[in-house]
């Protein structure tokens, strides 16, 4: 008969508590499908008084997450105290390097540690498995490392923070501001006191460079993706994308290109008859691109209690059966450094608005600046503010304008809008999204 896998937990949070309860009720099942039982032997938390709603009679009490990690009963270490600093760093690279398998759903520390963990793990012999890291129940990780093995992926895209989601989506269907839906969203604790980290786009930056190494066999490195978050979204904008026949997303997109991996974060004009533009609210969604094959898009709850657990647990589960994949598909030495893609080199279709001066020449000193970089133009709208009437002041205001471009490249963007600005035509500066086609 086999032993059962004896599981330590570090972090007893809501998914720490989740993935001790779902052990316990399924038990039966856990090793039918494993092949042997699954047993949690010992935990750590920063309180052991507090209330967790789980029986944790039986299971011995480790005094931090370093004695939990080198615990000699224990097979499969769980981290679940997130940062990426210690003490999970040096609690994850003891159990590695004393050979246990690790689980874990800390993509702050995969983004920032990753190879050396992953290097850790390959030498010492344990699994070192992350689903949860990204998407939470959403099983994308392990369709990248193992599902589409065979496969050439030449892009991986999506929604991965379900706080930017959540506002995009309120923004849109009930004409919101940012301010006003991002104080509703913390109200709901959909985001935090303090939402930077979500709504400027480095959770999403985290997540994207743990797709990338997967799906181009890149060494993770946080600092090679271009971010930009939502904060500069206005209600109008949402307007006029539904107009345009498209939804704006904050998308996480990595993609092979002829002068390498391009990763980036930032708001993105997507077809709504793409699959991506239907996922509202705090949902999450990746898209996968892949030789010979139709896109493939996942869905489901990118955070909670109970979805992140659910990953969790799937991964001990697979430590059970003896699964032990490289953990970013491919060998250390097989993965190669990447470095940030300038942006300006770019290529793409964008959604440009200008509020324009009603001065005689505006318009043909704004075709001019943009026909100088060889733009062109697929669609263009104006919008007049109060249906055309000029204000109480007698003076016009200025005219939102709205652009749609043919693919260009983004220096020269650039190069047009800041000459554009220099002409003093138009108020204010300009908002530029990019579109992402299907």
């Amino acid at each position: 008969m086999v032993a059962p896998l004896k599981v330590g937990i570090a972090g007893l949070g809501t998914v720490g508590a989740e993935v001790v309860r779902l052990i316990e009720t399924q038990a039966r099942v856990l090793a039918g499908r494993s092949g042997r039982g699954i047993r949690v032997v010992a935990v750590t938390a920063r309180s052991k008084a507090k209330k967790r709603g789980v029986d944790l009679r039986g299971v011995e009490w480790a005094k931090d997450p370093l004695a939990l990690a080198t615990h000699p009963e224990v097979d499969c270490f769980v981290e679940l105290m997130g940062g990426a600093g210690d003490p999970a760093l040096a609690a994850v690279e003891a159990a590695l390097n004393a050979g246990k398998s690790v689980v874990t759903a800390n993509k702050a520390l995969l983004a920032k540690h990753g190879i050396k963990l992953a290097k850790a793990a390959e030498k010492h012999g344990g699994a070192l498995n992350f689903e949860a890291a990204v998407g939470a129940a959403i099983p994308v990780i392990k369709t990248l490392r193992e599902g589409l093995a065979g496969t050439g992926v030449n892009r991986v895209y999506g929604i991965l923070n379900g706080t930017c989601n959540y506002i995009l989506t309120r923004m849109e269907q009930e004409g919101l501001s940012f301010a006003e839906c991002l104080k509703d969203a913390q109200r709901l604790g959909y985001a935090e006191a303090d939402p930077s980290f979500d709504v400027d786009g480095h959770d999403t930056a985290q997540k994207l460079a743990i797709l990338a190494s997967l799906a181009f066999g890149t060494k993770v490195a946080q600092s090679a993706v271009y971010v930009e978050g939502i904060s500069s979204i206005a209600p109008e904008d949402l307007r006029a994308a539904a107009d345009l026949g498209y939804r704006v997303k904050l998308l996480g997109v990595a993609v092979r290109t002829a002068k390498g991996i391009e990763q980036r974060v930032h708001p993105t004009m997507v077809p709504k008859s793409s699959s991506i533009a239907q996922v509202m609210g705090v949902t999450n969604a990746v898209t996968i691109d892949g030789e010979g094959i139709p896109p493939i898009t996942l869905v489901g709850p990118g955070a909670g209690g109970a979805a992140t657990a659910s990953a969790v647990v799937a991964d001990i589960a697979d430590v059970a059966r003896g699964i032990r994949a490289n953990p970013f598909g491919r060998p250390i030495s097989h993965l190669h450094d990447t470095t940030k893609a300038p942006m300006e080199r770019h290529e793409g279709g964008y959604y440009i608005r200008l509020l324009a001066r009603d001065f005689p020449g505006t318009a043909a000193a704004i075709a001019t600046r943009l026909a100088e970089q060889k733009i062109s133009i697929e669609s263009i709208v104006q919008r007049h503010p109060n249906g055309g009437a000029a204000p109480a002041t007698g003076k016009a205001a200025p005219v939102p304008v709205i652009l749609i471009t043919y693919a260009t490249h983004e220096d020269a963007v650039r190069r047009a809008l800041a000459a554009v600005q220099r002409d003093k035509v138009i108020s204010g500066r300009p908002q530029v999204i990019r579109i992402e086609k299907n």
